[in-house]
């Protein structure tokens, strides 16, 4: 756990939990892939889908967190890793900060496109298989005509791999960024004196549709208010260049007491200013 890893509330930032569950994941492919230094499985894969629900904020400490990561659902082009992010007690019971999911797909990356599982690598996975029986969060829906005022995100290139695809860790940031504009637009109008109250990500969910890649040119990213509820209201967004829409995303936000450390109402003006934006 690094400095850089947390928000300004003192908690480890949203993206950064993403991070931490594709180094487990990595950690995983090579347990998996053993001693095939050239092993596809491990190599040439896209996140297709992630879904992170964020159970309890995670402070700043020298001491490792623990991920447990296994596979709970195997098709014939993709598989779902589940994973809990955690601190062991010794009672043998558990404090959880993140309960997470991605569903992967193989790839052949020379042609840009998906590809079937082998049986080899279907058996390979089988022991680190273990069914939740949980169903999967809806999708995410397309962006409405009633959206406007697109962020102009424009991808560096320590963003992209050798095949020049974004990361897929990155597009939690790009939203991150284009979320911010709109909520500082959403509240920036508020009367003066009225009490900053703090935001945190209760649950996050994209849908992962075409690699974005690196170019000179920005691309569109929308995010609008799709709920508003008295502790939690919902922001969803697209990243989009014209009619190609690259990846979706629905956002769950609370307001939060830093004292408690626990979800708190949200004040009127608060709560007055996001029904004002809102598009359902």
């Amino acid at each position: 756990m690094r400095w850089a890893d947390m928000d300004l509330l003192g908690h480890v930032n949203n993206v950064t939990y993403v991070d931490y569950l594709q180094e487990a994941r990595i950690s995983m492919f090579l347990a998996v892939a053993g001693e095939r230094a050239d092993d596809e499985l491990a190599e040439a894969l896209v996140v297709a889908r992630s879904d992170v629900s964020y159970v309890a904020p995670l402070t700043y400490r020298p001491e490792p967190v623990l991920i447990d990561c296994w596979v709970t659902d195997i098709s014939a082009s993709s598989f779902t890793i589940a994973y809990e992010v955690y601190d062991a007690l010794p009672d043998g019971d558990r404090v959880v900060y993140v309960r997470a999911a991605t569903k992967l797909a193989p790839y052949v990356f020379e042609a840009e496109r998906p590809r079937r599982f082998t049986e080899d690598e279907r058996a390979r996975l089988a022991p680190y298989h273990e069914p939740s029986g949980v169903p999967p969060r809806p999708p995410v829906r397309r962006r409405p005509a009633e959206a406007t005022d697109p962020y102009q995100l424009r991808v560096r290139f320590s963003d992209v791999d050798i095949y020049r695809h974004v990361n897929n860790v990155k597009y939690f940031e790009y939203f991150q960024e284009a979320r911010i504009g709109a909520i500082t637009s959403a509240f920036g109008a508020m009367p003066d004196g009225t009490p900053r109250v703090p935001m945190v990500i209760a649950q996050m969910d994209v849908d992962y549709r075409a690699p974005i890649l690196f170019r000179q040119q920005p691309y569109d990213v929308w995010t609008w208010v799709s709920r508003v509820g008295q502790t939690s209201f919902t922001f969803e967004q697209e990243v989009a260049d014209g009619d190609l829409v690259f990846a979706r995303a629905r956002v769950v936000l609370v307001t939060f007491d830093a004292e408690t450390q626990r979800a708190a109402p949200a004040p009127a003006v608060y709560l007055d200013a996001l029904r004002a934006a809102l598009v359902e």
